[in-house]
């Protein structure tokens, strides 16, 4: 390895040492407080290597990895991510009797799990990264043992984690026995020579399922609901966006190495899978009450439409599917940080009732869930109407009508649900339910500015979205 590709990997050897620096940090027996502010610096610490090294980019590290403009795009969405849901730990288990040092151990080794997935170009790494990041949710799940639903959810998780783990590797070794390489471009020069295969789609479609089930398609989602709501809230978050943000990521490399998009039955399984989440996930969603529930079952629908950008197969398809995800991790943070300034030690604020009327007793919170819920329905002047917008685009070019009417069609469905929400944020019968007060004034403080600011963002992003699509492309060229 020479220094130009140590230095490449330089982002992900310090999101490494996050993790040992908080061991050291325990071993000490510092203060929440303390490992809070030295995470947080550390995340800084990684923004900072991705910004530094960005000029030697691409960078292959062979066999198993490549640091390139997309990796950089997907670890920075990664790291925004946990910065904010780092801040929001803080708060959430301040309120908690359950110690949270070790919390932050696994948050960082699942962060670095989803990073490592971003720039995988072998199995092996995938596997390494996968598995990193659902045995860190193992216990994340799990870690308010003493709620009603945690181990629950945490144990469900685990069986349906190992599921798809052996479909995982069965896939892997059918593909392998096949091709005779695990490395991605290996495998596409073996196709470009012999053609797929029954043996090779039937791997393919082992792994399938895999993908299916961490990023919540339907049929491989009955998980998600359960799990959203047993997990304490900034674990839901991080289920929501980093890991799939994760998965995504590997998926999109592994489809652009292979050329996926070239084989009509990989296309007409991905788009049944996108048209079957889009309509399953608006549906299920209009019959809950909770709304933990609600965003599980809708981000159901989201990585649905998702799909629809990744079908194309093209350029404009990634730019759609990159600014899709960053829109949709901004905005669902911004509701999960209101869903925790408003739970105590002894309620979880995830029933509907619990919101109404907030916009009178909490209007700044009670404003950036409504833009985010907003956003999450598509309205114009926010992220979300530009990201289903440049999705339409990039479908449109290649022709997928089905997925893109039904996407259309289903949108209709979700504003209903998200616009109920809204209702009750403005209903004149106020909650009976007491609001939390500060436990910590200058996070407290911190976490009310980050929401403002996120709330911006989403508007920002729906109004001027030139500068994000320079960015990407910009980072795409390095390829």
């Amino acid at each position: 390895m020479n220094e130009l590709q140590l230095s490449a990997l330089l982002p992900f050897m310090v999101l490494a040492m996050a993790s040992v620096v908080v061991i050291l940090l325990i071993a000490f027996r510092l203060s929440h407080t303390v490992i809070q502010v030295v995470g947080f610096l550390m995340m800084c610490l990684v923004v900072f290597a991705t910004w530094y090294v960005r000029g030697a980019l691409p960078q292959e590290i062979p066999p198993l990895f490549i640091v390139d403009g997309q990796a950089a795009v997907f670890t920075g969405l990664i790291i925004f991510s946990v910065l904010v849901i780092g801040l929001f730990s803080y708060i959430y288990f301040e309120e908690r009797e359950e110690n949270p040092k070790e919390y932050y151990i696994l948050l960082f080794l699942a962060t670095l799990g989803a990073a490592i997935l971003t720039i995988s170009q072998h199995f092996i790494s995938l596997f390494i990264g996968l598995e990193l990041l659902s045995v860190s949710l193992y216990a994340l799940i799990a870690y308010l043992r003493n709620r009603n639903n945690a181990v629950e959810a945490g144990m469900k998780y685990l069986v349906l984690a190992a599921m798809s783990s052996a479909f995982l590797l069965f896939g892997m070794a059918l593909i392998y026995m096949e091709t005779g390489s695990m490395k991605f471009s290996g495998i596409a020069e073996q196709l470009a020579k012999v053609g797929s295969t029954p043996l090779f789609l039937m791997g393919l479609g082992t792994i399938i399922v895999a993908i299916g089930f961490k990023l919540a398609l339907v049929p491989f989602h009955l998980w998600a609901a359960d799990v959203y709501q047993g997990s304490p809230s900034p674990v839901t978050a991080f289920i929501a966006t980093i890991s799939k943000i994760g998965t995504f990521a590997m998926l999109l490399r592994f489809a652009q190495s292979i050329h996926l998009q070239q084989y009509p039955l990989a296309v007409t399984i991905f788009s049944v899978i996108a048209i079957a989440s889009m309509i399953t996930g608006n549906i299920l969603a209009l019959q809950q009450r909770n709304l933990k529930r609600l965003l599980a079952y809708s981000s159901i629908a989201h990585f649905g439409y998702l799909l629809v950008a990744f079908l194309p197969g093209n350029d404009a398809g990634t730019e759609a599917a990159i600014f899709y995800l960053a829109a949709y991790s901004v905005t669902l943070l911004s509701a999960f940080g209101v869903i925790i300034l408003m739970s105590s030690r002894q309620h979880e604020a995830e029933e509907l009732h619990t919101y109404d009327g907030l916009m009178w007793k909490r209007p700044i919170i009670a404003t950036v869930l409504a833009i985010s819920l907003l956003s999450l329905a598509g309205i114009p002047l926010t992220a979300g109407f530009l990201a289903k917008f440049f999705i339409l685009s990039a479908g449109v070019h290649q022709a997928v009508w089905l997925p893109l009417i039904v996407l259309v069609l289903s949108s209709v469905i979700g504003l209903y649900y998200y616009l109920r929400v809204i209702n009750a944020l403005f209903s004149t019968t106020v909650s009976a339910e007491a609001i939390p007060k500060p436990v910590h004034p200058f996070f407290h403080i911190s976490t009310y500015i980050t929401l403002v600011i996120m709330a911006g963002l989403i508007c920002w992003l729906g109004i001027f979205p030139s500068l994000t699509l320079e960015g990407i492309r910009t980072f795409l060229l390095l390829h």
